[in-house]
């Protein structure tokens, strides 16, 4: 009997991506429970971090989340479309050309530069009102945020900030998955120095996923999680508090008896050494399985650790299934993991040489996705 989904039956996709809205619920609570009376927002930049913001930003609007951060004012659109009544900031602050997008869609920018800063007056003065807007403060990523010339010219002249409603002052921690790095204390020193030299009251976030693990200092008024929401990793080289939220399952294409002293796939790197069985799955870096993985990589039938077998192409795979022993759970047009609960998209990534966002983010469109509400521990 095959393995197929109502929604990948007739889908005509070969392979599906099953996003767990309630892993991604229950990561958010998880971390708003550890913030306590610090209000946890929400990273939904880049779909979501590619489970669909369209279905994961309302879960955790009904879990409770009221603030929410996209990279651009494109996202942002996309977002209000969907969350009618959620504060939406866009990180990219104001560029030039976006002015009318944001009070018309009811967008906040994060001001990244003091350029920004008065093309955001101007724009209060135009609407004969107090537009909101985060200020973000550089304090050693060296990437966004107001400069430390930035500040000095601030500190001498705090009125280049009147008119707009800062809701908060911002900063990004470079280093918070190293929770022995001495420049998360740095920056948390930096912070609340360039803070107090604006010469007004701002409530602060500065807490990313990691940042919030890293305790209380570092909570302030405001946390930003984003890839711990997506089960994500929190510590470098240490394996994620949070509940997995993707699955990728395949489709098996075919399955051949390979002859020792054989080889699999382009440049024949995979030989084998004794009769095998070799799987061809239809997944590739088109959609995400990167290249780097070739050789590297597992696949999982049940708990069953399956080795890859070769190069990563562009549209398919094949994985070494001979040490499955039950045939009937391999055959054409069945399904074999690729990321799930026994090989996480961190588990990915350290195979990979990189890290786990770029495997959730990357995976392609070529999948039907199915949106599940599992309960803790379920598969």
């Amino acid at each position: 009997m095959l393995d197929i989904s109502p929604e990948a039956e007739g889908s005509g996709a070969a392979s599906e991506l099953v996003i767990d809205l309630g892993a991604v619920r229950r990561n958010y609570l998880s971390l708003q429970q550890r913030l306590g009376k610090t209000e946890c927002a929400a990273a939904v930049k880049a779909d979501a971090y590619g489970t669909g913001a369209d279905r994961v930003a309302p879960t955790l609007f009904e879990a409770g989340c009221r603030t929410f951060f996209v990279a651009t004012a494109e996202e942002g659109i996309a977002l209000r479309k969907t969350l009618p009544r959620a504060r939406i900031a866009v990180l990219n602050g104001l560029l030039p050309g976006t002015e009318a997008v944001f009070p018309e869609h009811e967008l906040i920018p994060v001001v990244n530069d003091l350029e920004q800063v008065e093309r955001l007056r101007q724009m209060c003065t135009g609407a004969d009102r107090a537009l909101p807007a985060m200020l973000h403060i550089d304090t050693g990523m060296n990437r966004l945020g107001l400069s430390p010339s930035d500040m000095d010219r601030v500190a001498k002249d705090p009125d280049v900030l009147t008119g707009p409603d800062w809701l908060y002052a911002i900063s990004h921690l470079a280093s918070g998955d190293e929770p022995d790095n001495p420049e998360n204390a740095a920056q948390l020193t930096r912070f609340a120095e360039q803070r107090r030299r604006l010469k007004r009251p701002l409530r602060a976030s500065l807490a990313n996923s990691a940042g919030i693990f890293l305790g209380p200092a570092y909570h302030l008024d405001l946390a930003r999680p984003g890839f711990a929401l997506y089960g994500g990793r929190v510590e470098d080289g240490k394996p994620s508090p949070m509940e997995p939220v993707v699955r990728l399952r395949a489709r098996i294409l075919q399955v051949r008896t390979v002859r020792a002293g054989d080889r699999v796939g382009y440049g024949g790197t995979y030989k084998v050494s004794a009769d095998s069985r070799i799987a061809t799955v239809a997944v590739g870096y088109a959609d995400g399985y990167l290249r780097s993985l070739s050789g590297k990589g597992s696949a999982y039938i049940g708990g069953q650790r399956l080795p890859l077998a070769g190069r990563v192409s562009m549209d398919m795979l094949a994985v070494d299934v001979s040490a499955v022993d039950r045939t009937e759970e391999v055959y054409p047009g069945g399904y074999i993991d690729l990321l799930g609960p026994h090989y996480t998209v961190n588990d990915a990534a350290d195979d990979a040489g990189t890290i786990g966002y770029e495997i959730l983010t990357g995976l392609g469109h070529r999948y039907t996705r199915r949106y599940i509400e599992a309960a803790s521990g379920e598969t």
